[in-house]
Formats: structure tokens, C-alpha cells, sequence
């Protein structure tokens, strides 16, 4: 039987791409995207839980961004479809490393592309400042309310 190996984010790069170019002219870009979900604890406090994703980029997208064809940069809100990659290697000190990897196929920057500043309040822009939508409870998290807290319904 085959399998599905695909990964859909959206969510705001952490730094600009970096590009590599191999000996033989290849491009590699790299760059990590954060995801954020919010939910209510047993509390009743807001907290947030970010993840942060290792992209990387090859073929043409990679020389679509290295050339400047694509501007992506911190901060840019971006909707990313790839594969999921493990893979390993030895550091300089001979420890084994894993790394975790979205291998990206199809990457776009999305309307609201930088954050504000400022806030129609004055207040410094924070993805924490923003309310999460009404009802919202995650999936598979150990601080989550429990079932029928505080639905409408």
C-alpha cells in the first residue's frame, strides 16, 4: 500500500532565507517558519503554543527566491505545502544529530504579508495580542479544557 507524505502551514517566517549554492551551481534555501495555536488552560489563562518548522527549498523555488523573483523575509505570513524529511549526520565532534524537515514544494506569501508595527491601540504589534477565534480548543493538548467547558451550545 502507498503512502501520503504531505505537510500544509501557514504561518510567519523567523528570518530572512538563506541561500546555499552547491559546487556545481544548485541552489538550497533555508529558513524556519513559526505556527502558533491559542487556547484557554484550566485557569482560564490564554497561552500560546508555537512551533518552529526547518524549511528548505530546492530546484525552482530555490532560484526563484536566491534571484530575487520571490521576496520573502521575516516576518512574511506564508502558506506552505511540502513533504515531511528525517534525516541524520555526525557533527565536528562525532555526535549523531537528527534533524526534522519540511521539504517545500509550493510556498507563498499571503495577503497580510508583515505585521503591523503598531496596533490601532498603540500598542507593539504580538501574534499573542490577537484574539484566537471563539470556540477554539486544540487537538491532542495536555493543558486543554475539557470537553463542554464553556461552549454556547
Amino acid at each position: 500500500m502507498a503512502g501520503l507524505n504531505k505537510v500544509i502551514l501557514i504561518g510567519r517566517l523567523g528570518r530572512n532565507p538563506e541561500v546555499y549554492t552547491s559546487e556545481s551551481g544548485n541552489k538550497k534555501i533555508t529558513v524556519s517558519l513559526a505556527t502558533s495555536e491559542r487556547y484557554r488552560d484550566k485557569e482560564d489563562n490564554w497561552q500560546e503554543q508555537t512551533e518552529w518548522h526547518n524549511l528548505v527549498a530546492i530546484g525552482n523555488l530555490a532560484n526563484d527566491i536566491a534571484e530575487g523573483r520571490r521576496n520573502y523575509a521575516k516576518g512574511d505570513l506564508m502558506y506552505v505545502e511540502g513533504k515531511i524529511r528525517y534525516r541524520q549526520y555526525t557533527n565536528q565532534n562525532g555526535v549523531l544529530c537528527n534533524v526534522t524537515e519540511i521539504l517545500v514544494d509550493r510556498m507563498m506569501q499571503l495577503a497580510s504579508a508583515r505585521p503591523p508595527q503598531q496596533s490601532s491601540y498603540g500598542q507593539p504589534y504580538s501574534p499573542a495580542t490577537e484574539p484566537a477565534p471563539t470556540g477554539y480548543v486544540p487537538q491532542n493538548n495536555p493543558n486543554m479544557r475539557e470537553e463542554g467547558d464553556d461552549l454556547p451550545f
